[in-house]
Formats: structure tokens, sequence, C-alpha cells
């Protein structure tokens, strides 16, 4: 069978991988230059620039009525953007919209989005559009020889390559855009202090970056809110061309609100409140109550958050917010452009203004030159219409009588063939000596003009000055006051959780079952709540809902719970078993609340124990942390707060009726284990499970006890432990006959 050729006659045969390479590296180029990137000279990149000639060319100035937005988007895709409908209109509603633009270019007429939606916005069919007072600066010189021009997409029509900016577009409006291996963020500024910089540099070019700050103190957005990137931050970003910078949201107080009034640049208000509302159903926000947005026409950004309480920090809860949602953002700068010599680079301020002045003069130079050759030609042909008003009678006779007056009058009075055609255009009424004298008048204002033009083009200062006069004068029509402003504060840092809860008294009750809830208060009785079917009250705590939870399960493992999730108490609660997961066969025996930095004692039956913070009890796992380790079949006991670890008694009570006192400074502080021996019971009676610790409590000074045997008590006073007063790990004395069998030991209340 014979070989199939795949080759074709005329064409080229080319490796597969070296045909890749070009044709990526072509693609590359095409990105970064007709499409991501904008040129230093007008600001704008080519989508941009054709929509706002296109407009242009269909006469919607600023004093024109608006027209359909699919009438400007035809011709743009049409005669000079063969690309996508939807991409071409997406651009032209960016350049219209105030909050996306610092000095629009595009003046929308219907729905073009909203800050809370920037893509929100009608179809082009329904919208009108024209151009604003502002984009006159990009456009007013483009008749006048200030642009080179090249054939559009299809070759029947001519297009500008720039336009002749007035003003460091580039800057003013800034853009942003992702090319193939670079992109581009460049932030908007304000006109006037863009203005000011441009004339200092302008008037000495030895001018630093940071003179040049001293005019420019940074970017400017078109919100109001605050720019918090320190100034020594702003001048590095300046001098290197990359970097980044925070604005954080405006807010005030009012009857207790806080009221949100401006929003960083792009951030929407309804995510805003989202953001806050989702940290609030996950109870990470329990310090705010309600939020609502009272934005309306006359207030575009009133976003309202009310505090729970007037206890609130409101300082430290905006900080929070600042942390955790959009209301403090950062962005980034990479002052990426393409540069006179049409190649893309990161240049710091003094480039870029340097590049746009140098740009600025060289449209200067051709609009002053082509306007000198308007004036030459022109007084080239008034010469020649002054000489035949000179000699009127003779022109008259020539023209009647000569088959070629042209040749004749070239001939006769030394004139130039375009001379010629300008008189022999005249118009009878032209002839009057009243249009002599307008044509000598004329001309002696052009010939002034043209001496004015020549000592400008002649001198570069004269030139500076010129171009110093158009930028304040632009400077004068569309210049405004700084919106942003810069205010230096730290970055802002999310709270701990429990720093953003209000600190309210509460009571954790645990019932028998390991159901948890909280009561609001100190004052309530855990024992009168209602319980499940088959359960019944175990323990409670008293803390504060800013503090957490410790749960001691029956393994001596510790798990901890933010206070202020617990249910209310006016629920049945929920299972520990649901946020924990403890080991089989085990029960929660106790819950513990209070201070972190509080010392208690914790034991096992067995009679081992030892000193810990609280602290030390927390855990962030759900199997929980090991805390006391349990000798035999032991279990924990309640565990009993420190009041003075130096001058506190420690009592240890056994079943049998034995009680040991003595100082708790000889009982040493752990962060976890099995303790020292506290009181010694003989190993063979705690084995044969005939006595155990019932319990430990810590004595204050002055502090009485209360050591009960069933129903029964007794009441010890300092004085009367001092008989069964020892050392630790000795056996104790037995108590009085009829509390041979004690059940427990606590603190007296009252005192």
């Amino acid at each position: 069978m014979s070989e199939i050729s795949l080759s074709f006659p005329g064409h080229e045969q080319i490796p597969l991988r070296e045909y890749a390479e070009k044709a990526y590296l072509d693609y590359s180029m095409y990105v970064v230059l007709d499409r991501a990137l904008p040129f230093v000279g007008d600001g704008l990149k080519p989508v941009q620039r054709r929509i706002v000639y296109a407009m242009s060319e269909l006469g919607l100035s600023a004093s024109s009525k608006h027209k359909k937005s699919a009438r400007t988007i035809g011709d743009v895709i049409g005669k000079f953007h063969p690309h996508g409908d939807s991409a071409s209109y997406e651009a032209m509603v960016l350049m219209a919209q105030p909050f996306s633009y610092r000095y629009p270019l595009v003046d929308g007429q219907g729905n073009f989005g909203s800050p809370d939606d920037p893509k929100s916005f009608a179809a082009m069919r329904y919208t009108e559009s024209r151009l604003t007072a502002y984009s006159k600066s990009l456009l007013q010189e483009l008749g006048q020889g200030t642009s080179d021009w090249q054939p559009n997409f299809d070759g029947t029509l001519k297009e500008p390559v720039m336009l002749p900016a007035r003003l460091p577009n580039v800057l003013l409006n800034g853009t942003m855009g992702i090319a193939v291996g670079m992109s581009t963020d460049i932030p908007p500024h304000n006109l006037n202090e863009v203005v000011s910089a441009c004339i200092r540099l302008l008037e000495s070019s030895r001018t630093t970056v940071e003179e040049l700050c001293e005019h420019i103190k940074g970017p400017d957005y078109p919100t109001e809110a605050e720019i918090t990137t320190p100034p020594e931050e702003l001048h590095k970003i300046y001098s290197t061309g990359n970097g980044g910078l925070r604005m954080r949201a405006v807010y005030e107080k009012e009857e207790g609100e806080v009221i949100i009034i401006a929003l960083p640049h792009q951030v929407s208000g309804a995510k805003i409140l989202e953001q806050i509302a989702s940290q609030m159903r996950a109870k990470k926000l329990p310090m705010v109550e309600d939020l609502r947005d009272e934005s309306d026409h006359e207030n575009p950004t009133r976003l309202v958050i009310v505090p729970r309480s007037n206890r609130v920090d409101v300082e430290q809860l905006m900080h929070h917010l600042f942390a955790t949602t959009d209301l403090e953002r950062t962005y980034r700068v990479n002052l990426n452009v393409i540069g006179m010599n049409g190649k893309p680079g990161v240049r710091n301020l003094k480039q870029i203004l340097s590049e746009w002045l140098q740009f600025r003069l060289q449209t200067v130079t051709r609009k002053l030159e082509f306007r000198l050759d308007q004036v030459v030609d022109r007084l080239h042909i008034l010469e020649g219409l002054l000489i035949a008003y000179l000699n009127i009678d003779e022109v008259i006779h020539i023209i009647r009588t000569e088959d070629k007056p042209k040749a004749v009058m070239m001939s006769r009075f030394n004139l130039t063939g375009t001379q010629t055609d300008a008189i022999l255009d005249l118009k009878l009424r032209h002839l009057a000596k009243l249009e002599e004298f307008k044509l000598q008048g004329e001309s002696d204002e052009l010939d002034a003009e043209r001496q004015q033009l020549e000592l400008t083009l002649g001198s570069k200062q004269r030139m500076k000055t010129l171009i110093k006069k158009e930028l304040l004068a632009d400077a004068k029509l569309y210049g405004d006051d700084r919106r942003s402003p810069i205010v230096v504060s730290e970055a802002a840092k999310a709270l701990n959780e429990a720093d953003l809860v209000t600190a309210e008294p509460i009571t954790v009750v645990l019932s028998k079952s390991g159901w948890v809830r909280a009561a609001k208060g100190h004052e309530i009785d855990p024992e009168s709540l209602n319980y499940r079917a088959g359960d019944e009250y175990l323990h409670s705590a008293c803390g504060r809902s800013n503090q957490l939870a410790v749960f001691l399960d029956s393994s001596g493992r510790t798990y901890s719970l933010p206070a202020h999730t617990l249910p209310s108490a006016r629920s049945l609660g929920e299972p520990l078993t649901k946020p924990f997961n403890p080991p089989d066969g085990s029960s929660f025996v106790s819950v513990l609340a209070g201070d972190p930095t509080d010392k208690i004692v914790i034991a096992s039956s067995f009679g081992y124990g030892f000193v810990t913070a609280r602290e030390n009890l927390y855990s962030k796992v759900k199997a929980g942390k090991r805390i006391l380790t349990l000798p035999g079949d032991s279990a924990p006991l309640l565990s009993s707060l420190v009041s003075d670890y130096s001058n506190d008694l420690i009592a240890c009570v056994t079943s049998a009726g034995y009680l040991l006192v003595y100082p708790l400074a000889e009982l040493p502080e752990l962060s976890k284990g099995k303790g020292n021996k506290l009181i010694n019971i003989p190993p063979k009676i705690i084995k044969a499970g005939k006595e155990f610790v019932v319990g430990v409590t810590v004595i204050p000074a002055g502090r009485e006890i209360l050591i009960w045997a069933g129903g029964r008590y007794l009441r010890m006073s300092t004085k009367d432990l001092e008989h069964y007063r020892s050392e630790r790990a000795k056996r104790g004395r037995k108590l009085p006959r009829g509390f041979q069998r004690v059940t427990a030991i606590e603190l007296a209340e009252g005192q």
C-alpha cells in the first residue's frame, strides 16, 4: 500500500514545536499590548480607547443627547473592535460607574449597576449613554495632528493609535488587567494632586519620588473610606511600583448604634451584612443584636449595627469586624504600563509621570506644528488674495479674456498654484472693499500667531510653560477634593472569642445523663429546673458568659466549650456527646467555670491530687485532654477553688471518717498527672474497696467546713480543725462517733 502524502503544494512545512511556540508568543504579545495593559500616554486599553473614539464619532459629547448603548456598541464592534458585544458593553459600563471610576468617561442613563452588585446593569438595548465632560480632555486635540492613525481591523477605516490626553489619565482612573505572565493594578488618584506633581516635575527634572509624594499623598478611590496604610509604605509603593495598601470603612456612633457610612472600593454592603450575619448565626458575634441596611438615594451607604448593650466596646467590636470582614480590605498595587518605547514594564511614580510628560511634550509639539502649518498655508493664500485685491481690475481682465487665466496670473503676479486657485475661487461678493480690510486684519493676526508659535516651538521653557498652563486650566475644570482620606492606623486584628462576648454572670448546669445548659445569673436553684424523664441534677458551676465551661469525665479527661454557646436553661439542654467524643464507658462527673488564671485542687478517690490553673484544663479537641491520671479503679473528685495558695489549708476526708488538714502549700502545682499523695489510706484497704477519699476542700483563712454523714452534718471552725492538722500524706484522725461514714465535705456558706 502506498504511503499517503500529507504535504500540499505551495505550503511550507515547519515543526509543530516551532509553530506552537511562535503562535503562543504571538498571542502573548497580543494580549499584553492590545488587550490587558494600558498605554502610559492616555491610560487606556484598546477596547476603552475604541469605545471613547466611537462615541465621539457618533457625536455623543457631554452636551449632546444620550443614545442607546446598543448603537454605540454596534459601532465599536462593527468598525474597530471585532470581539464580543457583552465584553465591550461591560467595558463601557465600567467607565460609566461613578463607584468604579474616579473620573468616569461615560455618562450613563438607566441601570448601570450598583455598588452592591456592579454587574447588575441592564442590557444595552435598555440603557443610554454619552461621553462625560472629562472625556473631552482625551479627545479635544484629536483632529489637530496629535495622533498617529492606523487602519481598523478590516482596513476600511482609520482609528487613532492613542488619544492625545491632556491629563495623565493612567494615574487618575487607574486600571487593572491580567495578561500572559504579567498583570497590572494601578489605583486611581486625585486630579489636583497629580497635576501638582506634574508641574513640580516639569519645573525640575531632578525631583525625587519622595518630593513627588509631597503632592500625591496616596491613591484616591471613588469612595470616602479611609486609606490606613502608613505614609512610609505608600512611599515605598511609589518608589518600587509594587506593594499593597489597606482601606477601611468609616463609621460613626448614633444613639448607641454603629452606622457605617463609607465602604472600601468595590465592596458590597450586602456582602458585608451577610459576613456579619454568618458570624452571628455561628454564635461568634454575641455582642451584636441586630443588623439593618438603611441605604437609600440620599445615603448610598448606611449600614446599621446594633450592639447587644451599651456595655459593648464599640471600638473593639469594629476592629474585630475590620479583621474578619471586607470592612477592611487590602489592594494590590502594580504600576505596570506600556511605556513610550512600546514595551510593558513596572515603573515608579517618577518614571510614569516623566514618560507622560514626554508624551505630552510630543503631543503639544505636534499640535503646535500642525497649527503652524495651517497658519503658514493660510498666510500664503492671504498673500495671494491681497495681491489680487491690489490688482483687481487686471485680475478680472485676465479672467475674462484669457483661455488659461491660471497660468497667466501665475506668470504675471508671481503667484503659486495654491494662491491662484484661491483667487479663482473667490465669489463676486468677496470683491468688496470691506473684504480687503478683513483679509488684511486676518493676515496680521495670523502673522502674529505664527511668530508666537515659532517662539514657543523654539523654546523648551515656553513649551513647559504652555503645558503647565494647560494642566492648570484642566485641573480647574475637572479637579475636585480628595475623597479617600489617609488616616494612619494599624492593621485590624481579630479578637479572641472570649473578648467579643459580654461578661454576664451565668450558671452552667450538668445533669446525670450528661446534658448541659446555662442560666443567666448566679441566684438560680439548678435542682429546681425541669429535667428529661429519668434524668436529674448532677452538678453546677457559676461563671461568666465570656469564659470557658470545663467538663470533667470519669476517666480524668477534661473538655471545654465557650459558655455563651451553651443552650439556654429554659430548654432541656444538649448532650455533651454532641460536641465531644469521650471514651466508651466514661461519664461526665462535674463542671467548672471561672477565671482561667484561678487555681484549683484536682484529686482522685485513691487520695492523690495536685494544684493546677484552670486554663490547664482547657481542651481544643473533641476527644478531650487527659489531665488526671487515675490509679486503679479510682474516680475523680469534685475540684476545689484555691483562694490563697500560700495561706489556705486543705482538708481531706475518707469514707471511714478519717480527716486530715495541712497547709495547701505542701501540695505541688502540676499541669497534669497523677499528683502527690494527699492522705494515707493503707493499700490493702483501698484495693479491697473498704475505704476511699470522699472529698477534698480548700479552706481559706477564717472559713468553716461542713462534714456530711447522710442527712447529718458537722460544722467545724478553724480552731476545731487544729486537732486534725498534720503533714501531707499522713493518716489523719478519726471524726467523732456518728460520722464514721462520711458522704461529703464542703465549705460552709454565709461567711
